[in-house]
Order: C-alpha cells, then structure tokens, then sequence
C-alpha cells in the first residue's frame, strides 16, 4: 500500500504532455546503427552508419545512474541533431558497493529520476528511445540474483512513469543474454525469464513498444549466419514467436547487442559474417535498429570491437560502413540545432540551461519530493 501511494504522489506531481510515439517502421528508415559506451564517439558513429546512402542511423549509448550531467548529455542530442543520427539510450546503475562482481539491482527511484532528468533533454526526434537496463536474466545484472517477477513489476512501472512523463518515450525491455541456462538465479534462460515476466505480470509485453534483442551468434560468439537456433543471431525470431503468444501487440524488433569475436575464426570471417547478417537474417521486416556491440574498446570487449586497440578501423567496420543504406526520415523535434548548421563539423548554438533549471522543472521534482516526503519513505 505504501509503495503505490508515492506513486501516486508523485505521478500527480509530474507534468504531462499529450503525445504519442510513432511506428519507426511507419516510414523509410536506415536500421544501421552502433553501440558505443562514450558519448564523444557519436561523430565516429555518424560516419559509419550514414554513408552509402544512409542518413538517420542509430547510436546506442548506457547512462549510469550517476552520469545525470545535463550539459554533457544535451551537448549529445544536439550532436545527435546536427549529425542525424537517433539516439537509443540504455539505463544502467552502477557497480554494487558491496559487491563489485554485481551492478546494484535498480530500484523505483531510480527509473523515476532517469524519466525526469531523460525528459528535460531536447531530443533530436519524435521518439525518444529507452531501454530498460540490461541483460536481467543474468545475476550479475540483478544485484547478484535474476528474478523475472522483480524486472516484469519494474518495467511496468517505468512504462508507466515514462508515459506519464512524455509519451514520447518509446520504451524497450532489457535487451537478454541469449546464451544463459537455466541455473537457478545466477541465469535465468532468456525464454523461461519472458515466461516468467508475462506469468507475473500478465500481459506485460504489451505495455512495451518496442522488443530489445541481443541476436548473439551463441555459442561463443562465433557462429555463422546461417546457424539459425534459439542461441543465434535469429533468436530474436524465436523471441518474437514466443512473445506472438504472450502479447496482442506486434512489436518492432531492436538488436541492440550482436557481434562476433575475434577469437577462433579470423578478422575475414568476421567482416564476411557480417555481410552476410545484413543482408539474410537481418533483412526481416520488423526490424528497426541493429546496433552491433563495439565501436571502441580495450580490455575484456576488446575483442568484440570494430576498431583495434591502436585506433585502425577493422575490416567489419569497412563491411559495416559500405552497406548500402536507407535514408532515413524520423520525426524531427530538435529543429533549432538543425537549423544552426547544415555543416557537420561547424560550430553548435550555444544553449542556456539556466531555463531547464527552474524550480517546477521535473528533473527536480524527484529531488524535492523526496525532501518533502522523506518523512514518509522512511516509515
């Protein structure tokens, strides 16, 4: 009773506005995309996913839970903006302090604060792109222990928060470890967790819009294309048909996670199974977005990257950047930053944030409620 009277409290305190989000496959759309882990890697990205006729890619980017720095992300959409490119951010928490093995399982609190402070950003489009956390049929990704019921009532209740905010959100669930096994709740079978999640909240994933896919070419990470099992890069047609039976409604496909190693088939291997992805498996009509997993990185993702270490593009990422492309025409909302330059390259606007600091702003309101109302969420 406790927990849905702050709800309430604080749902009645947000400030709405009517809107709806639009079926991205609704209109010419350019599925390219990358997923990147800094924020300052997006004219890289740009370049990557808008050439060969491409315009409009997509970027997949986490915000942790402790990075809600508003010059910093605003300078990103109006990048994202000026370099036509629609952003897909992930929610992430941050490392348990008591157990550095884990990330701290989300709470709330925690999807309110991102609908408030994601909301008092200038989007580059209609859709304002969410995904809610990461891989949660893991234990690691769950505080230690994976638990369906626990993600299926908080996703529900951050659809619910987001909407309230903006129904501009267009929210994805956690994207899943396609390889996990059933082993009690260290893992959590990604087709036994969907279950779980529609068991304990029936008829969740129709409160989602769109499906978050991690298309792994499990196992290892080093099958090819023509694999196709539950544990490959189409298990999100598997996925779908599972969801078929638990949702009324046909939800686009985000592959927001895929890629092959470069370990155990060679750098031409790689770039040939990605060619061959595009153009078979990954030619599906419901697919929006697929945002291969890693532009840049060292240690242990090193090995998934699209560059190397010393900074020299891979032949994947040659492959991936002269795929012929869609250009693609997304509601535009950030209007005053596109008409700042038609130049990539030139300077931005400089913005003011002063406004977006005002007292009656929501990425205060859950900052001020919990001063006023700490009384209660204490009892």
């Amino acid at each position: 009773m406790k927990k849905y009277l702050i709800t309430l409290i604080l749902l009645l305190c947000i400030p709405t506005r009517a809107h709806a989000v639009e079926n991205p496959l609704g209109t010419t759309n350019n599925k390219v995309g990358m997923h990147v882990l800094f924020d300052a890697e997006i004219e890289n990205v740009a370049k990557l996913v808008n050439t060969n006729g491409g315009d409009w890619g997509y970027i997949l980017i986490p915000i942790q839970s402790g990075d809600k720095d508003i010059v910093k992300w605003q300078g990103f959409m109006d990048q994202a903006a000026k370099l036509h490119v629609i952003p897909i951010i992930r929610l992430a928490t941050h490392g348990d302090y008591f157990n550095t093995q884990v990330w701290r399982k989300p709470r709330e609190i925690d999807s309110l604060d991102f609908a408030n402070f994601l909301n008092s950003l200038n989007w580059p489009t209609k859709n304002r792109y969410v995904i809610i956390y990461n891989e949660v049929n893991r234990g690691d990704e769950w505080g230690g222990a994976a638990n369906a019921a626990e993600y299926a009532n908080l996703l529900s209740y951050s659809v619910t928060v987001f909407k309230s905010i903006n129904q501009d959100f267009f929210i994805l669930n956690s994207g899943m470890d396609n390889a996990a096994p059933n082993n009690g709740s260290q893992y959590i079978n990604q087709y036994t967790f969907l279950t779980q999640m529609n068991d304990a909240v029936p008829g969740i994933f129709n409160q989602i819009d769109g499906f978050a896919s991690h298309s792994y070419p499990n196992p290892g990470f080093i099958q090819p294309p023509s694999i196709r099992t539950r544990q490959s890069i189409s298990s999100f047609s598997f996925e779908r048909t599972l969801l078929s039976q638990m949702s009324s409604k046909k939800l686009p496909i985000f592959i927001t996670e895929t890629g092959w190693i470069n370990e155990g088939i060679s750098e031409v291997q790689r770039a040939s199974y990605l060619k061959e992805a595009f153009t078979t498996v990954w030619n599906d009509p419901d697919i929006v977005a697929i945002t291969p997993f890693i532009l840049n990185a060292s240690g242990p993702f090193a090995r998934f990257s699209f560059m190397t270490e010393g900074g020299k593009e891979t032949l994947q990422y040659q492959v991936l950047k002269d795929l012929p492309k869609s250009a693609g025409r997304p509601t535009v909302i950030n209007r005053h930053v596109l008409a700042a330059t038609s130049e990539i390259g030139a300077p931005l606007e400089v913005r003011e944030f002063k406004k977006s600091l005002e007292p009656n702003n929501a990425i205060l309101l859950s900052k001020t409620l919990q001063a006023t109302f700490g009384w209660f969420l204490r009892l």
